[in-house]
């Protein structure tokens, strides 16, 4: 940035400054920038879809936990997730005992269409490596009316 310091001239004391330059801000870059950034993360904000999309089925009671505990979440096709990771199920317990060190329960959670069969393989296999199954359920809303 570079000032120019000249004696005032003309009439009434109004300063002109001849042939030095003046120096100012100029924003119209950084908006230009900063405009740019925002439509690139607008268009690519629905792209970052973070997790699976599970539509879990509904019941009355739901217990809430606070334990930090394995999820393996059965797709609609039958594709098996840990933690969102895909997983094989000939590897989802020692899988399980890899990344969480002493767990002894794993929360499984299923699409409502997901056929019994997908389920019943991984709970099967959950069984034969000794771990304690817990289902996750969506609670019902209160506000809809039994039939």
């Amino acid at each position: 940035m570079a000032f120019s310091l000249g004696a005032p001239t003309g009439i009434r004391g109004r300063r002109r400054f001849s042939g030095g330059t003046l120096s100012e801000i100029n924003i119209v870059p950084l908006v230009d920038v900063v405009l740019v950034l925002l439509i690139i993360f607008m268009l690519t904000a629905h792209v970052m879809e973070f997790g699976l999309e599970v539509n879990v089925p509904q019941v009355k009671q739901v217990r809430d936990t606070a334990e930090e505990l394995p999820v393996v979440s059965v797709a609609r096709d039958g594709k098996l997730f840990l933690n969102e990771r895909p997983v094989n199920i000939n590897q989802i317990a020692s899988q399980v005992g890899q990344r969480f060190k002493g767990a002894k329960a794993v929360y499984v959670r299923a699409d409502g269409a997901t056929t019994y069969n997908a389920l019943a393989q991984v709970i099967s296999t959950l069984n034969e490596a000794k771990l304690d199954i817990k289902l996750v359920a969506k609670p019902e809303d209160s506000s809809v009316k039994e039939r």
